[in-house]
């Protein structure tokens, strides 16, 4: 690896112009057992270098698999000659901040070797004996599935302003899932964790045995579970809920990309958007729980990636950028360009986005609820530029005089993430990372997580999906 990276600094050293290469190997993997049957065992292995260049203003970048010196030429090559051919019609420049903290030296997250050497038979194992557990927890089960993955990277980023540094890091995530059956009524429970580390960091909020019964629960109480009532309520969202808004509807709308297209958050710096109560942010680092499955010691551009605060104490802070929107916005960048693989090249992009915890007990919360909710198991949803959204709900309890109640039906949320913020009056002492078992899309997918703390407000409720 030393001498690839020597390489590529010697091909920036060549360049004459502003150049970025970014080599990225990343080797994957995937288990699924359902039924007892292994439906899935799959490995992939990809490795290339991505080159970006910057003349007159202009972008320019190309790829390639072939990692010998003519191969890098060429692929350099093609970028100069992209940027000086858009140059010649491109009317907007665009320029790179100042400031920000470039990394140098190695970055290498804690786990990698561990998971590397955990024999592949003892992952296979605990997916045959999850799925077989969760099939033999109720005769109601009519199947299940378990499904674990994996992703080593390996990256070196170069740049001739003065980015040199190797980052290492592995990704792991499982999920449980199953299907209860009564007569004609189907329904489908999950529980699902993926996280930054060894194996460990999959179980740091609760056991497999946890999920494992929270899969099996799920899909059995919906057979019986009544109907929820519609209408505006004041709710308790947990920790994955709690994620799911900050990323879905308030992340994406401050992404600086998105805020320069128009979104509800243009213009918005210093004013109040949010309860006194709520501080957002957005960070690489995994904060307050480790092993978040977002962590990002440094970004595709070669910026370290800190703790960004979004909103601060209710108030609109910060916007994300990459390098390039920093200087438009005359602001340092904050490390959120990323790229999926050497292919692609970096985007906006969060990593790890949170509430931060607050003062109260979670006990305390529900009391102080005559007529509500309990809100758990994000089931997807959409959100909008204007912080719009609609959400599916799969765990969700009734409270009642201040206390927890029956298990109701799957339902949808819905409202204007910032006024939802504005009515927060309670905000938890407990604190989890628990959406980092899927991706993010936007135009190429990441790895992210979110999480945060219990969090009360109100809300719609949409009734029975």
């Amino acid at each position: 690896m030393s001498d690839l990276q020597d390489a590529l600094r010697k091909l920036v050293a060549r360049a004459g112009h502003w150049t970025e290469v970014r080599y990225h190997r990343r080797r994957g993997r995937a288990l699924s057992v359902r039924k007892d049957e292994v439906v899935e065992m799959t490995s992939e292995h990809t490795e290339g270098v991505g080159l970006r260049v910057l003349i007159d203003g202009t972008w320019g970048f190309a790829s390639t698999s072939d990692l010998t010196a003519r191969g890098l030429e060429k692929a350099l090559e093609r970028a100069d000659a992209m940027a000086r051919a858009l140059a010649s019609v491109k009317k907007k420049r665009v320029r790179l901040a100042e400031g920000g903290r470039l990394a140098r030296g190695d970055f290498l997250v804690p786990g990698y070797e561990e998971l590397d050497a955990m024999p592949l038979e003892e992952k296979f194992r605990v997916v045959r004996e999850s799925e077989a557990r969760i099939r033999a927890s109720s005769n109601r089960i009519e199947s299940a599935n378990c499904r674990y993955t994996e992703a080593f990277d390996d990256k070196i980023l170069v740049t001739s302003d003065g980015v040199d540094a190797r980052v290492r890091l592995v990704r792991p995530s499982i999920r449980f899932s199953a299907t209860g059956a009564d007569g004609a009524r189907r329904t489908n429970g999950s529980d699902s964790v993926g996280g930054t580390g060894a194996w460990k960091c999959l179980f740091g909020n609760r056991s497999a045995d946890r999920m494992i019964d929270q899969a099996a629960a799920g899909a059995v109480d919906q057979l019986s579970a009544p109907d929820a009532e519609g209408g505006r309520k004041r709710v308790i969202l947990s920790p994955s809920m709690v994620g799911l808004l900050s990323h879905e509807a308030i992340g994406h709308t401050v992404e600086a990309d998105f805020v320069s297209a128009g979104s509800v958050a243009a213009g918005k710096i210093g004013e109040i958007v949010a309860s006194p109560l709520v501080t957002l942010c957005d960070s690489g680092i995994s904060e307050y729980a480790d092993g978040a499955g977002g962590i990002l010691p440094v970004d595709d551009e070669g910026v370290v990636a800190g703790r960004t605060p979004i909103i601060e104490r209710g108030r609109l802070v910060s916007y994300l950028h990459s390098r390039e929107s920093a200087a438009e916005y005359g602001v340092e960048p904050t490390g959120n360009g990323r790229a999926f693989t050497y292919r692609d090249e970096p985007l906006i992009r969060m990593r790890n986005t949170y509430i931060e915890p607050g003062e109260s007990e979670l006990e305390d919360m529900i009391e102080g609820i005559d007529d509500g909710y309990f809100i758990d198991g994000p089931g997807g949803g959409q959100a909008d530029a204007t912080a719009e959204f609609m959400f599916g709900a799969t765990r969700v309890r009734r409270i009642r005089g201040g206390k927890l109640g029956e298990t109701v039906k799957h339902l949808a949320v819905s409202g204007n993430a910032f006024d939802v913020l504005k009515s927060v009056d309670a905000v938890s002492k407990d604190f989890q990372w628990d959406l980092g078992s899927g991706y993010c899309g936007k135009g190429q997918p990441a790895k992210v997580d979110a999480g945060g703390p219990y969090v009360r407000c109100e809300l719609m409720i949409g009734g029975a999906q």
